[in-house]
């Protein structure tokens, strides 16, 4: 039992996701913060033996093979700063690669920061800057982290000024690199002139040489080379004359980001990576939602908006991603609970704010990728797993009373349509519960037309495809095949302002063949090109035709 207050307990918590591009270097920056943070013991493998040698956070067989994430994953620790007090750290590793960009922006609406991770040599590529302006929607503050030092990097000042202009930042130097690649010698802190000397792994090496102990740069001139040290003293001068100091307001309000350099590989800048996010990062922060009557409720009035403090008695929170399978042995189905306020405590009921239904919550689990184990309490800001058979989905929202709902979280259109069978026609019905499985996780959707038995299957991009058979197999037992469909867009359809249900059963009667129902049975049209879904809509202006749906 706590003894600390429902605000103390959640000004303690950081709550925070990592954004990169692909190949930035962010799964091995979650390692390492990870072992700077005493959650781990080795980076990397967790360094494990020979062909099970995988990241902490990449538990799928897809992301060991191809070292890529491609689904998004929970890690909470306890690490106590310099200042000794002992902050609550929950960390959302997010996969870069585009394809899999629906699970990144889901996950975001968790995050109450993010730590964007840029490749020193190449500097914002555009998957980051998706990324950024999904952050800057959501009033995210961000924290850079330019990585990859021990290899050749842009000028330091090209990479500033690239953030100020492609992102509309303040860039505010924390650190400063002293050279990169073979010729880095360390890195200084502004304001302090407290010099980190780097140690080059000795050639041939397997093992990771400490990094000397930080010291004045007035004294580190053993550090470098003729000529080297003065440089750095005057390039701090100048950095510290041209840059603005940090103002943690600004950072807060997504005006300014502060800038910290390193190696993730090397272990090098992640301890102050670290100390940053215990100090900047906000902690929860006040959510707006919206207080309804209870689902089934007759003559409900209309939902009044309301916001919900951290420190609010009740539990309240949403679900921002279901995960299924994470341990095979058991068909778990699990959903992340990201909690808004209250305290929770092992075995409370909750409510499921949009069909009314009662969950008594036994066997809550804390995350650690695909480890886990039983959560006896949380607060605000943390992240929960919730046991449950289809009973949750992405966008639900849950509290004691069931009264509070918050803003849904919006499915997107797929860009590529493609039929999907098993090759064993016998297992044609474990097929349809398996694709339902995968669709409830929201990366992927599932259409079944009104016409034809063959199930279709829409996705951002290919590779969910690959990941989707993979999975398929490897957690199902299903060999499936994917073959093109005819049709190219998906739109979910609704009645106008001005029209009717009849409007719409009009049209659906008259495109019967390229009619389907979504995961909720939501009608869905099939267009076999973007002009089709143009002239469609022309011809039925009392119909909709969108892009996105929101559920919640």
């Amino acid at each position: 039992m706590s003894k600390l207050t429902l605000n103390e307990e959640a000004l303690r918590r950081r709550t925070f996701a990592i954004i990169a591009h692909p190949d930035a270097g962010k799964t091995t920056l979650t390692e390492h913060i990870l072992l700077a943070g005493g959650a781990i013991r080795a980076a990397g493998a967790v360094r494990a033996r020979g062909e099970n040698r995988r990241t902490q956070s990449d538990w799928m067989k897809i992301e060991k093979e191809r070292g890529i994430s491609v689904s998004a994953s929970v890690m909470t620790f306890e690490h106590a700063g310099a200042d000794g007090v002992a902050k609550m750290f929950n960390l959302l590793d997010t996969p870069g690669h585009e394809d899999f960009s629906e699970d990144t922006y889901r996950t975001l609406t968790a995050a109450d920061c993010a730590i964007m991770v840029l490749d020193a040599a190449k500097g914002i590529e555009p998957q980051t800057l998706k990324l950024f302006e999904v952050c800057r929607l959501r009033d995210i503050p961000i924290i850079t982290f330019i990585n990859k030092l021990d290899r050749e990097a842009q000028d330091p000042m090209a990479l500033l000024d690239e953030i100020a202009s492609k992102l509309q930042l303040d860039p505010a130097p924390i650190w400063w690199p002293a050279q990169s690649g073979n010729r880095l010698r360390g890195m200084v802190q502004m304001g302090t002139g407290l010099f980190q000397p780097y140690a080059r792994k000795p050639a041939g090496s397997a093992e990771d040489v400490p990094h000397p102990d930080a010291l004045p740069l007035s004294e580190a001139q053993s550090y470098f080379e003729e000529g080297e040290h003065a440089e750095l003293m005057e390039a701090a001068e100048l950095v510290e004359g041209g840059y603005p100091a940090f103002d943690r307001q600004a950072f807060l309000e997504g005006h300014m980001t502060p800038v910290l350099w390193g190696s993730a590989l090397r272990h090098f800048g992640i301890d102050e990576l670290l100390a940053a996010i215990g100090d900047w990062a906000p902690p929860p922060k006040i959510m707006k939602a919206l207080k309804a009557a209870p689902a089934g409720t007759r003559n409900a009035a209309e939902p009044v908006p309301t916001t919900i403090a951290p420190g609010t008695d009740e539990v309240t929170g949403f679900v921002f991603k279901v995960q299924a399978n994470m341990d095979p042995n058991h068909r778990d189905r699990i959903a992340m609970f990201r909690m808004a306020s209250g305290s929770f405590k092992r075995g409370m009921k909750l409510k499921v704010q949009n069909t009314g239904k009662q969950l008594s919550v036994n066997a809550p689990i804390m995350f650690f990728a695909s480890d886990r184990e039983l959560a006896e309490d949380a607060y605000a800001g943390d992240v929960i797993g919730i046991p449950n058979h289809g009973v949750l989905r992405v966008g639900d929202s849950l509290s004691e009373s069931g009264m509070i709902r918050f803003a849904g979280l919006p499915n997107f259109a797929p860009e590529i349509l493609q039929r999907v069978r098993v090759k064993d026609p016998l297992k044609a019905k474990h097929l349809k519960k398996a694709l339902d499985g995968l669709a409830e996780e929201g990366v992927t959707q599932l259409f079944r037309p009104e016409l034809g038995s063959d199930f279709i299957v829409g996705a951002v991009g290919q590779l969910q495809f690959e990941v989707m058979a993979d999975r398929l197999g490897e957690e199902y037992g299903l060999e499936v095949i994917f073959e093109p469909s005819p049709f190219a867009e998906a739109r979910w359809i609704a009645p106008t302002a001005d029209a009717t249900k009849a409007d719409v059963e009009d049209f659906m009667s008259k495109y019967r063949g390229q009619m389907a129902t979504d995961i909720d049975d939501d009608p869905v049209f099939l267009a076999k090109s973007s002009w089709e879904t143009g002239y469609v809509g022309e011809r039925f202006p009392k119909v909709a035709f969108t892009k996105t749906k929101e559920r919640g």
